[in-house]
């Protein structure tokens, strides 16, 4: 993994805290007030992102035809995963939440029927989590790095 983009999604985790994962409305608008899908942090990690995807060191391994990779197993509260995907993915349940980065590829993908942008789900929450209508990579912030596969 590279070394800088650890610290600049180090540096993101950090002001992902306070986030409350609890009320996902509440958390999106929370989200949207300090660190806005539009703005320039969002479009940075972005686009340092996708040149992780690019280069290969980013999504180093694949299942099923999703190709992902783990980020940093703690940062500030948070695990950081990366997937890239265009398909549904494996069940689980989020005991800590889950605040979801989603950045549109190609095509108008949704992830979970969410266009691109901030998704959050509360704690205790399942899913299997589905990108349709084209491919998306996402940033994946676990408090506690709590994920448990169904």
């Amino acid at each position: 993994m590279d070394a800088e983009f650890v610290a600049q999604v180090g540096a993101f985790a950090e002001r992902l805290q306070g986030c409350p994962v609890d009320d996902p409305a509440a958390a999106k608008a929370w989200l949207e007030e300090h660190v806005p899908f539009d703005g320039a942090e969002v479009a940075a990690l972005g686009a340092a992102a996708r040149a992780g995807a690019e280069a290969g060191w980013l999504l180093p391994k694949e299942a099923g035809g999703i190709r992902f990779g783990r980020v940093a197993k703690d940062v500030h509260g948070f695990s950081v995963d990366a997937v890239w995907m265009d398909r549904p993915g494996p069940k689980h349940r989020h005991p800590g939440g889950e605040i979801d980065l989603c950045f549109a590829i190609d095509g108008e993908p949704t992830f979970d029927g969410n266009p691109e942008g901030w998704t959050v789900y509360r704690p205790d929450s399942v899913h299997v989590p589905t990108v349709a209508g084209g491919t998306m990579l996402i940033l994946y912030f676990l408090p506690g790095a709590q994920i448990e596969f169904l």
